[in-house]
């Protein structure tokens, strides 16, 4: 076993601890709680929203896949919905069980180079499906605060620090993505520069190699930019996907709300609450941002109805948006693996 390999097992095993500790905990906290009580609350719940919210947490990753087609098809590369759906399940997967938010994107990278895809045109479709990944949720974050102007000052001081890093974070990752595709000449320098003062400063060692990664970024996003270029469609049509994306895994706690008998005039503040948690934990550097989003969510949901009730849609959500959806897209990452290699 190589060493790529050894540290997906070990982020792979660190995550399945690092799940079961966070579901332990929160049935500790609440001593109302436990298994057999959610899969009760479930088997009473209104089941037509329980499937709404299912097929909702489900469309997460059929969307994304939508989003890489469409990309794709936009460059030039006719790509089928099953191949979008590996892209998609591995993003998601490898995702989830790595630190980094996007530590899926060598994953789907993998696959389309699999189908023939050139590395170019792969590096284009990632970065401009990343850019906007991150303007969307932005993009999400600003209508929260229009539609419910106070779901922000409802969470604890802990929180508001997560949301508001979160928050400029993604801006700024926005802005200089936007940047990048529009003068990356200009920006690259910029970053060397600054590169070879932290090593001149002995800040940091070992210069060389990080500027032979800077040197194949900056190819990746000329690629991206030249095969984009006068292509708004492409970028407009992206956006649209994404924010689509973001916006059936915000709403799934809404629906789960709904299954439990709540009432719909509170769907504007928690889809806002569900907005704003999002932003809060998207960059934190934890696998599936275990704890951390769970955190979020209950301190959020908290302040507009019991606690017990907060835990409760806290695990049912997250057990859609993310257990059942990450178990799921690995599999399917599993098999469509598989299935190549019997190709071959």
């Amino acid at each position: 076993m190589d060493r790529s390999q050894l540290k997906k097992a070990f982020w792979m095993f660190f995550t399945t601890a690092l799940s079961v500790l966070t579901v332990w905990a929160l049935l500790k906290q609440s001593e109302s709680m436990s298994v057999e009580t959610l899969i009760e609350k479930i088997s009473n719940a209104d089941k037509k929203w329980i499937v709404v919210a299912m097929v909702s947490a489900a469309c997460y990753v059929v969307l994304e896949a939508v989003a890489l087609c469409s990309i794709l098809r936009g460059i030039g590369y006719k790509v089928g919905f099953r191949k979008g759906i590996i892209y998609s399940t591995s993003d998601v997967y490898f995702s989830a069980i790595t630190p980094s938010a996007t530590g899926g994107q060598p994953a789907s990278a993998f696959f389309m180079l699999k189908d023939g895809i050139p590395a170019g045109v792969t590096s284009a479709a990632l970065i401009l499906n990343l850019m906007m990944y991150n303007a969307s949720i932005v993009f999400l974050g600003i209508l929260a605060i229009i539609i419910a102007p106070k779901s922000f000052w409802g969470f604890h001081i802990t929180s508001k620090v997560f949301i508001v890093i979160g928050f400029v974070g993604l801006s700024i990752l926005s802005f200089f993505f936007l940047a990048v595709l529009r003068g990356s000449e200009k920006i690259f320098s910029l970053i060397r520069r600054f590169l070879r003062y932290l090593h001149s400063k002995k800040i940091m060692h070992r210069l060389e190699p990080r500027l032979e990664k800077l040197d194949k970024i900056e190819a990746d996003y000329e690629n991206c930019s030249q095969l984009i270029a006068g292509k708004t469609t492409i970028m407009v049509k992206a956006f649209c996907w994404n924010v689509l994306q973001r916006a059936s895994q915000i709403i799934v706690p809404s629906l789960v709300y709904f299954a439990f008998g709540g009432h719909c005039k509170l769907l504007p503040v928690l889809f806002s609450k569900q907005c704003l948690i999002t932003i809060g934990y998207n960059y934190v550097p934890i696998p599936g941002a275990l704890g951390i989003a769970d955190y979020l969510m209950i301190d959020g949901f908290s302040s507009i109805m019991p606690k017990g009730m907060a835990f409760e849609l806290d695990m049912i959500s997250r057990g859609f948006t993310f257990y059942i959806c990450v178990t799921l897209s690995g599999i399917i990452t599993l098999i469509g693996y598989l299935k190549g290699r019997k190709k071959k």
